[in-house]
């Protein structure tokens, strides 16, 4: 059985910080790139996924539930922040944004232990 993913039952980094990028990651300038629907203008260079340049952000590609099942409806496209973005203990060390984003959903801390975890049986099988 693989290994469960916190990732899928978390999605608190996408509603806890502002996601921004150069503007030639979306579509407008790299065929599959971020769609440029979902974005807003930031600054000169930059965009933003809309939603998340707010006081209480969460992102528009995200969907579902905080802590329980979410998706990202982009995920192949997502932007390089995202992309770049590495939960804790997922490469073996805490990282301390990404504990911010969970325990503002009161969601603990990821530990070594949460990417060993089996699957639960209702988990959704990938397609």
């Amino acid at each position: 059985m693989p290994a469960y993913n916190p990732c899928i039952a978390c999605g608190a980094c996408c509603a806890f910080f502002r996601a921004s990028f150069y503007w030639a990651e979306s579509d407008l300038a790299t065929p599959g790139g971020v769609p440029h629907m979902l974005t807003d203008h930031l600054q000169t260079h930059y965009l933003v996924m809309k939603g998340t340049n707010c006081s209480d952000p969460r992102c528009i590609a995200l969907k579902g539930v905080i802590g329980d099942n979410v998706y990202c409806a982009i995920y192949a496209r997502r932007a390089s922040v995202c992309r770049n973005f590495i939960p804790s203990f997922e490469n073996g060390q805490a990282n301390e944004r990404c504990d911010r984003a969970r325990a503002r959903w009161g969601l603990p801390p990821l530990d070594s232990d949460s990417w060993t975890r089996p699957q639960p049986d209702n988990f959704p099988k990938a397609a």
